[in-house]
């Protein structure tokens, strides 16, 4: 059983992980912080926790955390990059669920994130977390950065087309919705019941931060699959959907020529990977069927035959856009089954 410490366990993605980690069968979690709610027991903010922990929040201590096998950050951007270097330095593993350290050029992550990076040395040692793409270096890292939640279900998406080089990476499109809860915990008025109910509507047209992530990572398995690297242009439109949880990412890609069957091209590329699912053909995705899960369900389609290949991906944004995907991650990192913890079904209705 290895010990698991949570840096910032208040926000949605913290409570995730504790209600995920309460049935893993060998992670307990034996720290959980929170400077605010220091001292308050961790079931009376999340009474869903009633009966499964007895944690209460407590203030962060470097040497507290030090005892831990693997500690998670679900903490804003800017915080997780403060605290790194000393746990990085007593050997303590680190799943990062933040963007501190996802985007290898420094000026790029301070122009999108506003902010100068407080750990620059650390970057190049991170891990990018998609196992889908990463799973042996995953394997050995000490430092995880655990993808964005747009940039897993685009990125999963596009994943067979170009590792196979069969879309024009110059012009692809993605057009992305996410429920309230991807803007997190903090009080703001768009994302009020009354302001998103009944509504829809796009945001961060003109720039979004992710779309750094999403191009850099779309890069990556260029190069890997194809010894060297190509430009990618990918024009990203997110979305507020009025739903909770959930996201649906439509992808649209030119292909460079006719394909046989993409539908079997997607199907043997993801036949032996435990959370992606590619749906019958003709059968489309719903974000209700994957709620509170790990599972990404893909389907794929080339419209009247005319060259344009439309792929929708869902995902929880809370789970394999987030905390699922850490534990997925820490799974692999120790050796544990790779679907230990994250086995439940959808909830439905």
């Amino acid at each position: 059983m290895i010990k698991v410490g949570i840096v910032g366990g208040t926000g949605y993605t913290g409570v995730e992980l504790l209600r995920l980690l309460a049935t893993h069968p060998h992670a307990e979690v034996t720290v959980i912080t929170s400077r605010a709610e220091a001292g308050k027991p961790v079931s009376e903010l999340f009474p869903n926790l009633r009966g499964h922990t007895d944690l209460t929040f407590t203030a962060p201590n470097v040497d507290v955390l030090l005892g831990c096998d693997v500690i998670f950050f679900a903490t804003p951007h800017g915080v997780a990059q403060a605290s790194m270097q000393p746990l990085i330095d007593g050997g303590v593993r680190v799943i990062d669920l933040s963007a501190d350290f996802r985007i290898r050029d420094i000026d790029t992550w301070e122009k999108w994130y506003a902010q100068e990076h407080a750990c620059k040395d650390l970057v190049a040692k991170a891990v990018y977390g998609l196992p889908e793409v990463n799973r042996e270096h995953i394997k050995t890292a000490q430092l995880v950065a655990c993808p964005g939640c747009y940039p897993t279900s685009i990125q999963l998406g596009f994943l067979p087309l170009l590792e196979n080089n069969l879309i024009d990476t110059q012009s692809l499109i993605a057009n992305s919705a996410s429920g309230t809860t991807g803007a997190g915990k903090q009080a703001n008025v768009h994302t009020l019941f009354s302001e998103v109910s009944d509504s829809f509507k796009a945001y961060g047209v003109s720039g979004h931060r992710h779309l750094p992530e999403i191009e850099q990572g779309l890069g990556d398995i260029i190069e890997k699959s194809q010894g060297q690297p190509q430009p990618v242009e990918l024009t990203f439109v997110p979305h507020l959907l009025p739903t909770i949880r959930g996201i649906h990412s439509t992808l649209y890609a030119k292909l460079k020529g006719s394909v046989s069957d993409i539908q079997q091209l997607f199907e043997a590329r993801y036949k032996d990977e435990p959370f992606v699912d590619v749906l019958p053909a003709n059968d489309f995705p719903q974000t209700r069927t994957v709620k509170s899960t790990n599972m990404c369900r893909i389907a794929v389609v080339e419209p009247q035959d005319r060259g344009t290949v439309v792929v929708m991906s869902v995902i929880d944004n809370l789970t394999k856009g987030a905390s699922g995907q850490g534990i997925q991650n820490m799974n692999i990192m120790f050796g544990f089954d790779e679907t230990a913890g994250l086995n439940a079904p959808a909830l439905l209705p």
